[in-house]
Order: C-alpha cells, then sequence, then structure tokens
C-alpha cells in the first residue's frame, strides 16, 4: 500500500486515478483547492486537505511523508502556460523537503502532443489543430522539457502521456505502452479511456518502470 498525494482529484482524470488507487487499496490525500468539492465522500480519499499545486510550500506540506505525488492538474479554461509553472512548484516543493528521509515520487499527466506520430512529425505538427488545443500542447510540452532537466535522483520522476483521444469509457485494464511514439492501433486511431488510463498511473505507481522518463499508452 502506498501513501499517495493527488493533486487535481476533482478533474476528468484525477477523478479515475484516485477512484483506480482506492480500488487497489492504496491510501489516498486528495489535495483540492476546494474540499468542498469532496465533501461528501472525498470520492473515497483517505484524506481531503486544501491545497494548490502552484504554491510551491503547499505542495512541500501535502508532499510530506507521502510516498508518491501524482499532479493530474489541468489549466480548464485558463492560460495553458499554467502547467509549467505547476511542473516547476511541483518539483520544486518536493525539493523543498530535504534528503533526511525519502522524497516522494513524483507522476505527471502530461499531454500527447509532443508524442510523434507513425508518420514522423509530432501530433502537434499535424494539419487542422485548433489554435488553442495547439496552445495546450504546447504548454504540457514545455512541461515535460522542464521535467527532463530534474536529475531523477533528486526527484523520481515520471510523466504519462495519453492517448491522441483520451475520454471516459470502459475500464479493460489492458493497454500498450510506448516511450515517446503515439500508440496506434490497426485503424491508425489512437485512443484510450481515462478509466484505463488511471489502471496505467496506478501501474506505473507499483511497478515504477520509468523513472525519470515520458511515456504513453493507447490501444
Amino acid at each position: 500500500m502506498a501513501k499517495i498525494a493527488l493533486f487535481g482529484a476533482t478533474g476528468s482524470i484525477g477523478t479515475q486515478v484516485l477512484r483506480e488507487a482506492v480500488r487497489r487499496g492504496h491510501k489516498v490525500t486528495a489535495v483540492v483547492r476546494d474540499p468542498a468539492k469532496l465533501a461528501d465522500s472525498g470520492g473515497g480519499a483517505t484524506a481531503v486537505v486544501r491545497g494548490d499545486v502552484l504554491d510551491q510550500a503547499s505542495v512541500a506540506g501535502a508532499a510530506a511523508g507521502q510516498d508518491v505525488v501524482i499532479s493530474a492538474f489541468g489549466p480548464g479554461s485558463g492560460d495553458p502556460a499554467v502547467l509549467v509553472a505547476a511542473a516547476k512548484s511541483l518539483i520544486g516543493g518536493v525539493r523543498s523537503l530535504g534528503t533526511d528521509t525519502p522524497r516522494p515520487r513524483v507522476v505527471v499527466v502530461g499531454g500527447a502532443g509532443s508524442l510523434r506520430t507513425p508518420g514522423g512529425p509530432r501530433v502537434w505538427d499535424q494539419a487542422g489543430v485548433p489554435e488553442p488545443v495547439l496552445a495546450l500542447m504546447h504548454a504540457h510540452g514545455d512541461a515535460l522539457d522542464f521535467l527532463r532537466t530534474v536529475p531523477v535522483d533528486e526527484v523520481h520522476w515520471t510523466c504519462l502521456s495519453p492517448a491522441a483521444q483520451i475520454a471516459p469509457g470502459e475500464r479493460t485494464g489492458t493497454y500498450r505502452l510506448a516511450l515517446d511514439d503515439l500508440v496506434v492501433d490497426d485503424e491508425g486511431r489512437s485512443r484510450i479511456s481515462t478509466e484505463d488510463y488511471a489502471v496505467a498511473v496506478l501501474d506505473e505507481i507499483e511497478l515504477d518502470a520509468h523513472a525519470g522518463r515520458r511515456f504513453t499508452l493507447g490501444y
């Protein structure tokens, strides 16, 4: 059983990550700006606390004593560039805990834009991507670029990029993995359900197979 602090627990991906973690018997602290959103049952979380991934001190407080910190934070309708600030705050908060005790591992929900397509170009280089989506893709890419500057022996980080299409669906418990290449099926589609994305997040937490790497998944 791992002790997990989860930022973004009320979002579409964070909700499924919380559900999957609880299903497996992990001890989850949901860190949210508005605890009232989880007031009734906490989504199954062991604890619900107020916190903000954009506040380094808040990250440090939530991360202390945990085994893993997950960021499922998203900018919503705000400026996508806040994803970079969130990554820096997350890493800075964990770094500030010092080395007297093991620092928690960090798992970040990433984006698909920087993945290579089967034809060679990256997802964000394909024609017809709407400008707001393109901005979000590049913000995720900038956050990943920052993570790649962080020595894994200082902060044990992992970033999981979804398939090109991610949406609520079925929990099958099956998926295929890759590193920087988009996972596509026999019909050329790249897709994953939020439920199976959450399965992969918890599998990574339990297996620790991609330290210091970005990886991706799809059906």
